[in-house]
């Protein structure tokens, strides 16, 4: 998923629609930035995923044959070239949505392109955004216990100490979060470089002792070990998986980085060192099946252990920090998108509108982890939980695939469908056979990503009925201009600014304020914030104003759902349109509304007091739209749904 506040100034070269480099330095930068940040999560796959594949392989007991070990290599070579590669690098960093990639942009592009069936493309896009959270759960839990684990090989003494060091390095790593993440992200590139280089390099002496490894290249040795192994085959297909995790982050970066650096990265950097160490690491096991207890780790000569560990723990770390700033982006875009209620956000850059920090979502993504780290207490337990929630999104991301295709690109529906079909088979594969390992940790991302369902869907459809409801009580506002011009009450001095989601009708804070305080200002301003389906809006499309009478106008504000809305500081822009905006003498109100459930309504009883909580839980409109709170008026009024 996206990894906004992860990015550096090596972001600016790609300002362009699709985020191209314009220049060598710049791509050069850019595609460093990249290993750094999208790369992070499946580059420190090798930890755990060749071991729980070959010890799937075998049943959950120890090593396997040659045969065995060559057809688990194998699956995973080639799980990296059909998925990560052909689906990924190939097919959908050509699907973009101005530019911008991840589930979520894939949603609105798709939801633009069809005139029927909008909503289930939403409700594909709220499964999607809702099994993220459960990978941004467990991606770090898993990445740093996998890497501390490392040190038990030094000495059997320092194994109690696993899950303490583990929690110590993940409270360091969530209490950072609010100082920003631009200064540590210039690391991120250079790091990761010197981890994918050292993890190749520590290959090649077991693959020249052991070249027959090679001969997993070859496609039938997959083939064979699935023929033949029936059901443990498809078992091991669950953690082979866990080779490929981390594929969604190449198509969800694509807007920080571009599509070239992020294929390039791949091609020549990223998926040799993998494919290097996978073999590396068969070589080792095919020597001596014991070592693989940890076959990463036992690799390196024990004096390269210590090194190795503190290297694998600050790759983990990267991994692990490129999905919590995903999470955020990914809050960002669905609040904008209204599948969440308003979160508090800030601002870490004044440079680089990405760089995040969602106090709450932090909150919540850091208790999370430390209670799965405390349950599972091993990368091994862990693995078992680990893959639902990617493969679920991948299948997701397969099908609005689909639908791009066909309606955006103009490809016939049987093109499109035999372009996607062999992914989306695959993809279901992997899914239905992490989902054996439901009883094992599996129920894990499940029973989050159906939260996060519930909540988004209950958002949702909440804020529908409620806005429906409140268009039937509310007075045309065309029809209460004229009569006020007509007879207007007493004026006074400035400009009122009364926030509205509809138009059309009367703000509830204008009606309160003229029933109670019988006055009006002299220019009066409805204001209504609309979201695009598209990830930014250009300047020249940001402001749009309408005058309805010498006293009255109505200005409509527009923003990208990757965008954070900042009211007065879009505000100054309509003064090229004609508005002399002043903060100082501009008052805005607000309505606050207090929601009581209804004796009937659209949604069941506990619904409605979920939505009404959500609503309680929703940050300030204040806050949100970065109005100065001494500007502020707002009126109170009681709305039963």
């Amino acid at each position: 998923m996206s990894s906004e506040s992860a990015i550096t100034a090596a972001e600016t070269p790609a300002a362009n629609g699709h985020g191209e480099a314009h220049s060598t330095a710049g791509f050069k930068a850019l595609m460093l930035g990249s290993i750094g940040v999208v790369y992070g999560d499946i580059g420190t796959s090798p930890l755990y995923a060749l071991r729980e594949a070959v010890v799937a392989a075998n049943g959950g007991e120890g090593g396997v044959t040659a045969q065995g070990v060559l057809g688990v290599l194998s699956l995973i070579l080639w799980a990296l070239i059909v998925v990560v590669t052909l689906k990924y690098v190939v097919v959908l960093l050509r699907a973009d949505n101005n530019g911008e990639g991840g589930t979520l942009a894939l949603m609105a592009l798709a939801q633009r392109a069809v005139t029927a069936g909008a909503g289930t493309i939403v409700l594909l896009g709220i499964i999607s955004g809702a099994l993220f959270y459960g990978d941004a759960v467990i991606t770090p839990a898993l990445s740093v216990l996998s890497a501390v684990e490392g040190i038990k090989l030094v000495t059997a003494t320092f194994d109690p100490y696993v899950v303490p060091i583990t929690v110590i390095i993940l409270v360091v790593l969530f209490s950072v979060q609010s100082r920003g993440t631009a200064r540590v992200a210039a690391f991120f590139g250079p790091v990761m470089c010197v981890w994918f280089a050292v993890i190749a390099i520590a290959a090649v002496p077991p693959i020249l002792r052991h070249p027959e490894v090679l001969y997993a290249l070859n496609p039938i040795h997959a083939v064979w070990f699935m023929l033949h192994h029936g059901v443990i085959g498809f078992v091991t297909l669950g953690a082979v998986f866990l080779a490929v995790t981390g594929a969604e982050a190449l198509y969800a970066d694509l807007g920080h980085f571009g599509k070239r650096p992020i294929q390039t990265a791949w091609l020549f950097i990223v998926l040799p060192s993998l494919a290097l160490n996978y073999m590396g690491q068969t070589a080792n096991v095919l020597a001596d099946p014991k070592s693989i207890e940890n076959p990463f780790f036992l690799m390196f000569p024990d004096w390269a252990l210590i090194p190795m560990v503190a290297l694998a723990t600050v790759a983990t770390v990267i991994a692990s920090q490129a999905v919590i700033t995903g999470a955020y982006s990914l809050t960002r875009q669905a609040i904008q998108l209204g599948l969440l209620p308003r979160f508090e956000i800030r601002h870490t850059s004044e440079a680089h509108s990405g760089q995040i920090y969602m106090p709450r979502v932090n909150r919540l993504l850091f208790i999370a982890v430390i209670l799965l780290v405390l349950m599972f207490r091993s990368s091994s337990a862990l693995a078992s939980a680990y893959g639902i929630s990617v493969t679920g999104t991948m299948v997701v991301t397969a099908m609005m695939g689909f639908v791009v295709i066909w309606r955006v690109w103009r490809w016939s529906p049987i093109a499109a469908a035999g372009l996607i079909a062999p992914f989306l088979f695959l993809d279901l594969t992997f899914l239905a056979a992490n989902l054996l390992k439901v009883w094992e940790g599996g129920w894990v991302p499940l029973a989050l990503g159906a939260a996060m369902i519930v909540v988004m869907y209950t958002w949702r459809r909440g804020s529908r009925l409620l806005f429906e409801k409140s268009r039937k009580l509310e007075f045309p506002l065309d029809d209460l201009v004229k009569m006020l011009e007509k007879r207007p009450p007493q004026r006074v001095s400035g400009t009122a600014v009364f926030l509205t989601s509809d138009p059309h009708s009367a703000p509830t804070a204008l009606m309160h304020s003229l029933k109670h305080y019988k006055v009006l200002h002299e220019k009066n301003v409805i204001l209504t914030i609309d979201t695009a389906p598209t990830p930014r809006i250009d300047p020249s499309e940001r402001v749009r104003m309408e005058q309805l009478s010498e006293t009255f106008s109505k200005v409509t504000l527009k923003f990208g759902f990757m965008e954070s809305p900042n009211v007065p500081k879009t505000l100054a822009i309509a003064r090229k349109l004609g508005w002399q905006f002043d903060i100082m003498s501009t008052s805005f109100f607000l309505s606050r509304r207090a929601l009581k459930p209804a004796a009937h309504s659209g949604m069941p009883r506990w619904q409605d007091h979920l939505f009404i909580a959500l609503s309680r839980a929703s940050n300030d409109a204040t806050d949100y739209f970065q109005i100065p709170t001494g500007r502020v008026v707002e009126v109170g009024t009681q709305v039963t749904i």
